[in-house]
Formats: C-alpha cells, structure tokens, sequence
C-alpha cells in the first residue's frame, strides 16, 4: 500500500491536473468568445461601411443629376440669350446695309422709299 505521502502528493497532483484542465477550458471559453465578439464588430462595420458607401454613392448620383440639370439649364438660357443678341446684331448689320446702300445710291427708287419715307417740305412758314 502506497504511504500516506505517496498519497497526499497523488492528490495534490491530480488536484492540479484538474485545476490545469478547468483553465484550459476557460481560457479555450474565452478565446471563442473573444472569437465570436470579434467576428461581430467586423460584420458591423462591414454592414456600416456598405451602407455609407451606397450612401455616398446615391448622394454622389444625386448631385451628378443635380449639376447635369443646372447645366442643361444654364445651355437653354444662354442659348437663348445668344440666339437673341444673334438677331439684333443682324438687324443692326441689315440697318447699317441699307444706310451704306442709300448713302452712295445703291438702291432703287421703291426700297429706299420703303425705308427712308420722304420728308415732307413745308415751305409756307
């Protein structure tokens, strides 16, 4: 039979043996957790990041229309305002023509009435 210090160091021995695998466990537990809460901060900010990116992306698309409606706008009114001053400098181009026509005579009798209608003499002051 085994002594009584042979038995007392038996115990004690496997009293550590289990104390050794009851912290292997828990650190085993806390490494799954520590696995599993990592895990779902990485999920989150893989969510958060998608959703700011579409985000981002749908304000992006927003202010692209946005600026391609103002621009298109800004092409009307400029076009108008061009097609406008296009007009008056042809009139006054056609103006200035027809002074140059009848100042050297240029033009026929009709026309030059038509625009330049003769004046009327009134001799009885």
């Amino acid at each position: 039979m085994a002594s009584h210090d042979q038995s007392y160091k038996a115990g004690q021995s496997e009293g550590r043996t289990r104390k050794g695998e009851q912290m292997k466990e828990s650190i085993k537990e806390k490494g799954e957790a520590a696995k599993q809460k990592t895990f779902e901060t990485a999920e989150a900010i893989k969510d958060k990041t998608t959703g700011a990116a579409q985000s981002t992306g749908q304000k992006s698309k927003e202010s692209s229309e946005t600026a391609k409606e103002k621009a298109e706008e800004g092409n009307e009114r400029g076009g108008g305002i061009l097609q406008q001053t296009g007009e008056k400098v042809k009139n006054i181009a056609q103006g200035a023509s027809d002074a140059v026509r009848h100042n050297f005579g240029m033009t026929d009798a009709d026309a030059d009435e038509q625009i330049y209608p003769p004046t009327r003499k009134d001799t009885n002051y």
